[in-house]
């Protein structure tokens, strides 16, 4: 597709929060188009790993409108069930996806906003930023990192246990996908955990329900002035899901401090201790994917851009969905994108049509 096409909305990114924008932007009747850069749907779903599963029962996994079936012999659906749903849902609501369509920038252009994509150019009297962070891996800057001679890769590089069998894989990081992937690991690899921190776990019965459900009365008790809860992170960081809690349970996940360097062969850590290693995986989070709108001029701290709500504060015709709670509660889970998606649609019906 080239030249030039005009909305009155643009979505960068098809995944579940440019999807519940959709859902929202057409109840609104608004004109708009999703530029997704990905082959298909199921945005960041379609790179997970094989045995990664939702925290949430598919009753309370869910965008708007449409709630996601029960998988058959699952209580916590997996990856490909959440990709069969997203594929669902887009036909469903026949959302207008044009992919693959990678944007380069947005530009302010008069009166407009201008997006720039390898699929054409769209002037939109508004945009919806929707990328979320599994583009963007953060890797920290440990030393000897680039001296290690095995493999290192990130969470969003890893697929199966299979690929690391008979091997020593230091796995680093204390949240879900680090005891997840350390937990898929045993019985294959040899796996050393490792965190700044000893990982704090969520009790047993505590899965993606409550998480939402402390997410949002965390937002509603800053919107009132009230104290701060603490949110999902004073619950703790690892929700133990069944198969992260069978491994726990055998004395199989175990945990130890962050080692200090890394050498060609292995770790080093402060009390002199050492291990070698063929391999090691960050589990060490994502940030957030927004190199398409540094033509705006608009990054703040963390490199998050300042909002109110889901609006940038310093440009009023974008909006940011789906990053974390910085863009609404929970809005980076499939449960918690639908509200502040709403209101973003809200939004900019206003300002559109005032």
């Amino acid at each position: 597709m080239t030249g030039g096409h005009t909305a009155d909305v643009v979505v960068v990114g098809g995944g579940q929060a440019g999807l519940a924008a959709g859902y929202h932007l057409r109840r609104r009747g608004l004109d708009f188009v999703i530029l997704d850069a990905q082959a298909g749907a199921g945005g960041a779903w379609r790179h997970a790993w094989d045995s990664l599963r939702l925290f949430s029962p598919a009753g309370y996994s869910s965008l708007p409108g449409r709630p996601m079936p029960v998988q058959r012999g699952r209580t916590y659906p997996d990856a490909a069930h959440v990709v069969a749903y997203l594929t669902d849902y887009e036909r469903r609501y026949a959302l207008p996806v044009v992919r693959p369509a990678r944007v380069r920038g947005v530009h302010r252009d008069g009166s407009r906003l201008r997006v720039e994509s390898d699929a054409g150019t769209w002037r939109a009297r508004a945009v919806i930023s929707a990328t979320g962070t599994w583009w963007r891996p953060f890797v920290p800057a440990v030393p000897g990192r680039e001296v290690f001679a095995g493999r290192q890769l990130h969470t969003a590089g890893y697929r199966r246990p299979g690929d690391f069998a008979g091997q020593r894989v230091i796995v680093v990081g204390g949240g879900n996908s680090g005891a997840q992937i350390a937990a898929d690991l045993a019985g294959y690899a040899e796996p050393a955990w490792v965190t700044r921190r000893p990982p704090r776990f969520l009790a047993d019965d505590v899965d993606g329900r409550a998480l939402f459900d402390a997410a949002t009365a965390r937002h509603r008790a800053l919107e009132r002035g009230e104290p701060d809860t603490g949110g999902v992170a004073s619950l703790g960081d690892v929700v133990a899901v069944p198969p992260v809690r069978d491994v726990r349970d055998r004395g199989l996940l175990k945990a130890g401090p962050m080692f200090a360097r890394l050498t060609e062969g292995g770790a080093v850590w402060r009390d002199g201790t050492t291990a070698r290693a063929d391999a090691v995986i960050w589990c060490t989070g994502f940030r957030p994917a927004l190199a398409h709108l540094a033509p705006l001029g608009l990054r703040a701290a963390r490199g998050r851009v300042r909002t109110a709500g889901t609006r940038s504060v310093a440009e009023p015709r974008l909006h940011l969905l789906g990053y974390g709670d910085w863009t609404g509660p929970a809005s980076a889970t499939l449960i918690g994108t639908g509200r502040p998606a709403r209101g973003a649609a809200l939004e900019i019906e206003t300002l559109l049509h005032g």
